[in-house]
This record gives C-alpha cells, structure tokens and sequence, in this order.
C-alpha cells in the first residue's frame, strides 16, 4: 500500500471539492483548479478530508495512487494559500523589470528579453535583481521559474546569471597561469 497515497488529504475552510466521472474541481479564495484522474483511481470526501482510493492492485495503479494524492494535496494548497519561487540575478548590469503583466530581463544579451505572464502567474519584482514569480499552481509556477532561470542559467566560471534564491552554484577554478617558459 502506498504510503502517501493512504493519507487523508485535509480541507481547510474555505475550500471547496467536488469530484464527478474522472475529474476533480477545488475552489479555494485564491481560484479554482481541475484535474482529470487517471483511470483506477477514485478519490472521495470523508468528513472533512479528501481520501484518494485505488480500485485495484495493479502495478500501473499502484505507482499513480500516491502521485494523485500528492497532486491533489497541492491543488488544495495552491487554492488556499498558492506557491511562490524566487529568482536572483547576478551579474554586472544584469537587471530585470515589470513591463505591464510580463517581464524584461537584461542579461547580457544585445537585446532585453521578455517573458510574459502565463495565465494564472503574476510577476514581482521587488529589486531589479530579485524576481518573485506566483500563482496557485505549483507545476505552472516551477516550469515559469525554470523558464525565466534557463534564459541565463548560473556559470560556473564567475556565478553570472540567474538562478533561485538559495541556489548554491559550484564554483569551477579557471584556467591557470602559465608558468616557466
């Protein structure tokens, strides 16, 4: 039996769910999110608590029992109280701005680069050195943050680039001085 997969999933007030055929529906405060279920999974609401079933034990149905769960989990995070990344920028004159709903990021590059806002993404931009990027989807808010890191990823040589905060970057010695002759 799974173990992520048999924990309830608690509803915190405010929070609404409802499942019909093979697709789930949670609106909290901050909007609503739907998921499509995978076949042999059912997922039911049991005095308060979301419960998520396997209907057999196969091993395909087995391996999706704790990932539904899991993705359910965060559905109902994302709606009552939604998922944040942070960005740094390093590097000399490398900057970023809010331009209406997207972004413009200097990089180094002979031109800025945009990148707008994917529906439900919000951009902020507290210093120009420092990106915040929100929603109330978890997988939309990492591959948003991915995105905007891989348009200049961190190199090794002096740490330049754009990466999350906290990111340790391992630092590579560069090439050494020639010596004798």
């Amino acid at each position: 039996m799974s173990r992520i997969g048999q924990a309830p999933i608690p509803l915190p007030s405010g929070v609404e769910f409802s499942a019909s055929d093979r697709s789930v529906r949670i609106k909290g405060a901050r909007g609503e999110l739907r998921r499509v279920l995978p076949d042999g999974i059912d997922i039911e609401q049991v005095d308060g608590e979301i419960v998520v079933r396997r209907s057999n034990d196969e091993h395909k149905v087995k391996a999706l029992h704790g990932l539904v769960r899991s993705l359910v989990a965060n559905m109902v995070q994302g709606v009552s109280q939604g998922y944040e990344k942070r960005l740094e920028i390093h590097g000399v004159g490398y900057r970023a701005s809010k331009k209406g709903e997207g972004l413009e990021i200097l990089v180094g590059y002979s031109h800025p680069v945009n990148k707008e806002a994917p529906g439900g993404i919000e951009y902020e931009v507290p210093t120009p050195t420092r990106i915040v990027v929100r929603g109330i989807d978890k997988e939309l808010v990492g591959q948003t943050a991915a995105e905007i890191r891989s348009i200049r990823k961190p190199e090794p040589y002096k740490a330049k680039g754009i990466r999350y905060e906290g990111e340790h970057i391992r630092r590579k010695a560069g090439k050494a001085a020639k010596a004798g002759g």
